[in-house]
Formats: C-alpha cells, sequence, structure tokens
C-alpha cells in the first residue's frame, strides 16, 4: 500500500463521517436556531428549553435517516471489503 491509497482511503473516511454527520448536525443547528430566536422574542431565558426540543430532533432526524445511513455504510464497507480483499 503506498502513500496515494493510504490518502484516499483516509479522504474516504473523512467524506463518510461528514455525510452521515452533516444531516444531523444540521438539524440540531436549525433547531437550535428556532428556539433560541424564540427565546430572543419572547425574553425566555431558561436554558434547559434549548435542549429538550433539540434531542427530539436530533433523535428524530437519526431515527428517519437510518435507512440512508446504513446504505452508505454498507456501501463503504463493501468497498473497504474489496480494497482488503486486492491486497497480494
Amino acid at each position: 500500500m503506498n502513500e496515494q491509497e493510504i490518502i484516499d482511503l483516509i479522504r474516504e473516511a473523512l467524506w463518510m463521517s461528514i455525510k452521515l454527520g452533516a444531516p444531523v448536525m444540521l438539524v440540531g443547528l436549525f433547531v437550535g436556531v428556532v428556539v433560541a430566536l424564540l427565546q430572543a422574542l419572547t425574553q425566555i431565558q431558561e436554558m434547559t428549553l434549548v435542549f429538550v426540543p433539540k434531542i427530539l430532533a436530533i433523535f428524530t432526524a437519526m431515527f428517519l435517516m437510518l435507512p440512508a445511513f446504513a446504505v452508505t455504510l454498507i456501501e463503504y464497507m463493501k468497498a473497504m471489503a474489496d480494497r482488503i480483499v486486492a491486497i497480494k
């Protein structure tokens, strides 16, 4: 295995983590902004008010996107298994 193959593996692993993490993080970001805007408009400054909607939204997004995550991880694992088999 040469340097270019190692760099490609690292690049693919980083891209995989971005593809799996970004949708859930964007949902959390959106819900956090909406709750913060709601707090600013109503002047309710309760710290725990942010966490419950954000946690519920993130769990819901993970639950709904689980099939897509599974397909992505299975494709990645198949590609890695093919590379392992191809090593002489």
